[in-house]
């Protein structure tokens, strides 16, 4: 009639309210990413504690794969499980009272191990090449005579040859400084301070049957770091979306009669 008219406008999302930031569907989205993020984190975690075990090194008689101090993750195994090569720790009454030893495989039961030919370990008549020995280590390795490892027993040496009280430190004990498998408990699979990482495979040995599988290390830290990105993911999506839909609503000029 006289009077001013008013138009109203329709909203243009066709009249559906706005949630909290992001959305529904986005926060629901940001809730099961934190909650499969703690599942695999905290699940990494403890299968780690179930499988793993760790030890820190006193000497350096493993080095230079493992120095002085260094502390490793250790793969419970059966003394079964061992093969040429690996590095395992162990406790036997005969080296050290009570105490755990870390110390490499290079030969088991059945095999005829001697030193040196070339300035090589050999293992069954067959020169074993050990690139994880310290340059100018091959020279300094000790001459022993020749060992006939008894069934169900190993022959340890340590990686610094020259100072490491190993199975040639043993050879006049009854066992002729072998150690039974049942006394192994683990072995080693990486150094984890300061974080050398993985042990290198002793690709040196494959000539004289199979190397040890890998342990699940490997995967145990992938399902860590992706369960601690999805927790922080998650986490971090509202206060984003927040600050982003109020720059967004910052930008929009309200509408008004005109």
């Amino acid at each position: 009639m006289g009077g001013e008219s008013t138009t109203r406008t329709a909203p243009r999302d066709g009249g559906a309210s706005r949630g909290p930031a992001g959305g529904r569907t986005g926060q629901r989205l940001s809730g099961l990413a934190m909650a499969l993020g703690l599942v695999l984190f905290l699940g990494g975690f403890a299968w780690g504690a179930v499988v793993y075990r760790p030890y820190t090194v006193p000497t350096s008689s493993m080095a230079p794969t493992i120095d002085a101090g260094d502390r490793v993750l250790a793969q419970r195994v059966d003394g079964g499980e061992v093969r040429r090569g690996d590095v395992v720790v162990f406790t036997d009454k005969t080296w050290v009272t009570g105490a755990p030893v870390v110390k490499r495989v290079v030969a088991v039961g059945g095999d005829t191990v001697a030193c040196c030919t070339e300035g090589k370990l050999t293992v069954n008549g067959k020169q074993i090449d050990e690139p994880y020995l310290a340059d100018g280590g091959l020279a300094e390795i000790q001459d022993f005579p020749t060992v006939k490892v008894p069934q169900g027993r190993l022959f340890l040496l340590g990686d610094e040859r020259s100072g490491s009280l190993d199975s040639t430190a043993h050879l006049t004990d009854a066992a002729s400084g072998t150690v039974a498998r049942s006394a192994v408990t683990a072995r080693v699979d990486a150094v984890v301070w300061p974080m050398d990482g993985m042990l290198k495979r002793p690709t040196g040995f494959e000539e004289l049957g199979g190397l040890s599988s890998p342990g699940p290390l490997r995967t145990i830290v992938a399902l860590v770091v992706m369960g601690a990105v999805l927790v922080l993911g998650g986490g971090a999506y509202g206060p984003v979306a927040k600050r982003l839909g109020g720059r967004s609503g910052s930008r929009t000029e309200p509408a008004g009669a005109r």
